[in-house]
């Protein structure tokens, strides 16, 4: 576990120092829980969105985009349950003065667990070698077997409490597993309270209560909201999706692991449309689609797993998590819900309009059902640099930082560069990044060593390094290194767009 910080901090300050992620506000200071995005993270979070974008819009004929505004009229977010429901569970410790969420303390306890499993499978594949069977051993293990039923038992019991909005009980377990304050390392816990995590401000120039408004914590509403608008402008037919990607703000008491929970993230949505009893099918089937989403960037499907609700929301009657194991354990980063007509109905109910869809096949009127998949940008550019970070020891007792990030989605894709600054090399490279610049982000260095170049480009992630020597003004090829292998290959200058086109795949 303390390796797996020490490597956290350590992608931490690689992404400040090679420009992907800063703390924001930096010379006042910072402002917790808020970051900025510097200029390799704003290109990974736009590759990623658009890459996204790509999978859910273009891809699918019957799915449309929409840009809905942050202000919305406040009574949306009375018909959402937001304003009475949209809660956290905080537990203060008395001596360190800090403020917790109780969930989170209890969950960070069954990570705990967790790590003792994780230690017994080790131990014992160490032990039997090869002949490890690792699905039996945590079937049969009576350790991990009684690990794995205190889990349960805790998780079963944390849920029953926060649907039931049963606080005291929610202290008491804290208490019974004797959770202690991280900063104080003592018990002396408040009672929890419920605490809203909307941000309101006021709209006009009167600062009355009739002038509150919300920044919005979800980008879900702005599709519900406009469902006729798209459904008739659009004439689409159910079933329908309308995807969106933007802002949302959530003021997180707890913020942490960097940009894992923020008090402004993004999140990319999509609220798919369907007819009543059809909604299971349609989850299912937006359930696999999602996982194939992710597994097509490469990044190992052991990383992935399902971790089904056994608590529902309110609005749903199915729901499942896409967890990724991120450097600090297996954590939430998508989410695909049947909200039901939960949503629509509120809003039909709230407005006093009619939000039905006329179904000529059915011969009928009714309030769609939703299935949404909702997945945070900001947490997957965390999973996309956790999965690429990497410290490597070469053959000759070196050391390089490299990003192995995919590279369809990586931030630059090519650096070109000649091998040294005269001779007609540089004259020649910004040749050639002139012709590959409408095709890909593009870098052109000259500055430093061919090998202290090579380092820089594997820091930021950039897969591919086209170098100019003196054989391209002879015979017009180039030398093109490949990030992860480092293995180089000649390539001719009038086939180098479509060599690095068909690398890409």
């Amino acid at each position: 576990m303390a390796n797996h910080e020490e490597q956290f901090k350590k992608l931490v300050s690689h992404a400040k120092e090679y420009g992907f992620i800063f703390p924001s506000s930096e010379i006042y200071d910072g402002l917790a829980a808020v970051y900025d995005y510097g200029e390799y993270g704003s290109e990974l979070k736009k590759n990623i969105r658009d890459y996204w974008w790509k999978s859910m819009v273009q891809m699918h004929e019957n799915i449309v985009g929409i840009d809905s505004s942050i202000f919305m009229h406040p009574t949306i977010w009375k018909a959402s349950g937001h304003v009475d429901a949209f809660n956290d569970p905080m537990i203060d410790n008395k001596d360190s003065k800090k403020r917790y969420r109780a969930d989170v303390l209890i969950e960070d306890y069954c990570a705990k667990i967790e790590a003792k499993i994780d230690k017994e499978v080790e131990k014992a594949a160490k032990r039997f070698g090869e002949a490890f069977d690792k699905q039996q051993f945590i079937t049969t293990n009576p350790r991990v077997l009684e690990y794995t039923q205190k889990i349960a038992d805790i998780t079963h019991r944390m849920n029953h409490d926060l649907e039931v909005n049963d606080l005291a009980d929610l202290k008491k377990l804290v208490e019974e597993l004797e959770i202690a304050c991280p900063i104080s390392g003592t018990k002396n816990w408040t009672d929890i309270r419920q605490f809203n995590l909307m941000f309101d401000t006021k709209i006009g120039s009167v600062s009355d209560e009739a002038n509150t408004i919300y920044l919005r914590p979800e980008t879900a509403q702005g599709i519900f909201v406009n469902f006729l608008n798209v459904q008739k402008t659009g004439r689409m037919k159910i079933p329908f999706g309308i995807a969106q990607t933007g802002k949302a703000f959530r003021n997180e008491i707890v913020a942490r692991q960097f940009v894992f929970r923020m008090r402004e993230f993004e999140q990319m949505e999509m609220q798919f449309f369907c007819a009543p009893g059809t909604e299971m099918e349609w989850f299912r089937y937006w359930k696999e689609e999602r996982m194939k989403w992710h597994l097509s960037l490469g990044m190992q499907p052991e990383n992935y797993r399902f971790h089904d609700h056994e608590k529902l929301a309110h609005y749903a009657n199915a729901a499942t998590d896409i967890e990724f194991n991120f450097m600090f354990g297996f954590k939430e980063l998508e989410g695909i819900h049947s909200r039901t007509d939960y949503d629509l109905s509120r809003h039909q109910e709230f407005s006093g309009k009619k939000l039905q869809y006329f179904d000529s096949e059915r011969n009928e009127s009714y309030v769609p059902y939703v299935v949404e998949t909702s997945i945070g940008l900001d947490r997957m550019v965390l999973a996309v640099l956790s999965h690429a970070f990497c410290e490597e020891k070469l053959e000759d007792g070196t050391e390089r930082v490299v990003m192995r990030i995919p590279a369809k989605i990586a931030p630059y894709k090519v650096a070109v560069l000649p091998l040294v600054k005269k001779d007609g090399m540089p004259e020649k490279a910004r040749e050639i990044l002139e012709m590959l610049q409408p095709l890909y982000m593009c870098q052109y260095e000259e500055k430093d060593t061919i090998g202290r170049r090579y380092r820089r480009q594997d820091a930021i992630g950039t897969p591919f390094c086209v170098t100019v020597d003196s054989d391209t003004l002879t015979g017009n090829t180039v030398t093109v290194r490949h990030r992860d292998s480092m293995e180089q290959e000649r390539v001719s200058v009038d086939r180098l767009a479509a060599y690095i086109a068909e690398k890409m795949k």
